[in-house]
């Protein structure tokens, strides 16, 4: 538990300010090695200002519907989801 292979975060950056959001994505930036993975499930941009994904997919009716890089988390946030519903 102290040393995990996987880490499945979902939506830590619920109800945080600022000031948690900063502690909460530090400590999961210390747990990024070559050996480790962990997936984060989060709406908002914010929180991935602070933990730098490698790799984004989005999820739509339980599919992964688009995978990209740190560049689709941008614009999703510049766009939204609806246009997901076009592709």
């Amino acid at each position: 538990m102290l040393e995990p292979k996987l880490s499945i975060l979902d939506e830590t950056d619920s109800g945080l300010d600022i000031d948690a959001l900063r502690i909460v994505a530090s400590g999961v930036n210390k747990l990024k090695s070559p050996d480790t993975a962990s997936i984060v499930i989060t709406h908002y941009q914010r929180l991935l200002d602070y933990i730098v994904p490698d790799v984004v997919h989005i999820l739509y009716k339980g599919q992964i519907v688009k995978t990209a890089g740190k560049e689709l988390a941008l614009l999703l946030e510049e766009k939204g989801y609806d246009w997901i519903n076009e592709c």
